[in-house]
Order: structure tokens, then sequence, then C-alpha cells
């Protein structure tokens, strides 16, 4: 299939503090590949170093075979942040608008992507609404729409679900689902959610900025002889 993310021995800290240590990932087109581990443990780290927003302090990253930071390959990456990069003066709508209009679309192009985006998370009813009326959960689902927006061939998404209704969770996988299998697009996940894990092609577990362990849920669950990948985690990380 060939890799689309390379993360070669990169470590990161902040001051004093070592917030990743040697982490080596290989990542898939048309995978869904999770990232699981506690607040805290350099998900959120990493997956900015991904996008270009952050430098390691050693080790290399690549991305469609570019080596990371580079502003070309933002046109391919659809990023949602854990916390909420949204214009909350401005209406749903205006946000999906200014965000498309980022990206080389027409204007066709434009309104059939911020009518897809909207509908899958349910928004389409409260675009005219200013975001500074939104729920959390709204604006939860409006960032994950501005992720899709341009169509990207890659997905980042930082506990996209936190939040959200389980009912719309599980139409947002299902997409996701659908967005690997037929289009073939390659989606990170940082997610600290077991059930959600479950989902994912394969697992990198994370913890005080080391990876602990790696693999699919099943060879994870087969390896470590335990049922739950909640074990997979406890094993791994030398908790009895």
């Amino acid at each position: 299939m060939g890799n689309t993310i390379v993360v070669d021995k990169v470590s990161k800290s902040l001051g004093k503090k070592m917030v990743l240590k040697d982490i080596d990932l290989s990542i898939q087109k048309g995978q869904i590949y999770g990232l699981i581990g506690p607040s805290g443990a350099g998900k959120t780290t990493l997956v900015k170093m991904i996008v270009g927003m952050e430098k390691a302090d050693t080790g290399s990253i690549q991305v469609l075979d570019k080596k990371v930071p580079n502003l070309q390959l933002l046109n391919h990456i659809g990023y949602m942040a854990q916390a909420d990069a949204l214009y909350t003066e401005l209406t749903g709508l205006e946000n999906l608008k200014f965000f498309a209009s980022l990206f080389k679309m027409n204007k066709t192009e434009q309104k059939e992507r911020i009518s897809y985006a909207a509908e899958l998370v349910n928004l389409t009813n409260e675009l005219n609404k200013r975001v500074s009326a939104y729920s959390g959960g709204m604006k939860r689902r409006l960032s994950l729409a501005i992720a899709l927006i341009q169509n990207p061939k890659i997905l980042i998404l930082d506990e996209p679900t936190v939040g959200i209704d389980p009912e719309l969770s599980f139409s947002i996988w299902n997409e996701l689902f659908r967005l690997k299998n037929e289009e073939e697009k390659t989606i990170l996940v940082t997610t600290h959610v077991m059930g959600e894990a479950e989902k994912c092609d394969y697992l990198a577990m994370v913890r005080e900025g080391c990876i602990l362990t790696k693999g699919t849920p099943k060879e994870l669950k087969e390896h470590y002889k335990v049922d739950s990948l909640e074990d997979v985690f406890l094993k791994a990380g030398g908790i009895k």
C-alpha cells in the first residue's frame, strides 16, 4: 500500500520536560491509525509535529514523501485540533466558506463540499447561527466539518468525538470507514476511548511520551493474552 506518514526516531522536549522520546510510526495509505493514551501522554504534540505546527528536536517526519514542515502539504491534510479554532462572531456557514476559500475550489465545488460536510456532522439546520451560540458539541462538529472541507488525502483528528453524542459519533465513524474503504484516505485519530481504539486498523499505545506497544487490536490482545485493549495498555505499561 505504501506509507503515507513516516515518523522516524522523533523526540521533543518542552523546557526540561521530555514530551516525546524516540517515536517511530509508519502509517499506510487507506488505514485508520489510532494513537491511544491518557491526557498528557504526548499524542497532541505528536500530531502537531506531523501537521507541521511544531518541530521535532531530533528525528524526522515525512508525509506523502515530503519532509515536514512543508506548507504545500497543508492542501492535502485535514486537521481537527483538540481545541476548536473557530471564528465565534461568524455563523457556521461563514466559517465553512472562509476555510473553503483557502483552497483551490470553484464556487460549485465549495458549495458541494460545504453541503456534504455540514450534513455529515448534522449541522445543516444550524449554519445560520453565530458560532458563539453553539454548544461545545456543536463546535466540535463544526471543527470536523472544516477538517473535511477540502477533500484531503489525510485526516488528522485529535479527540474528534469528545462532547459528541453517541448516535452522531456512530455516524461519524461510519463515514470514516467509508472514506478509508472507498476513497483510500489515511486517517490518524487520537483517543483515550478504548471502544474507539477497537475500530482502528492499527494502534500505537502511548504513555509519558513513549510508545508502549503497537499492532492491530486483535494482534495486541493475542500477544498479551487478554480480552480487552484496556488490559493490553495495563500489561504493556507494566501495571498488574
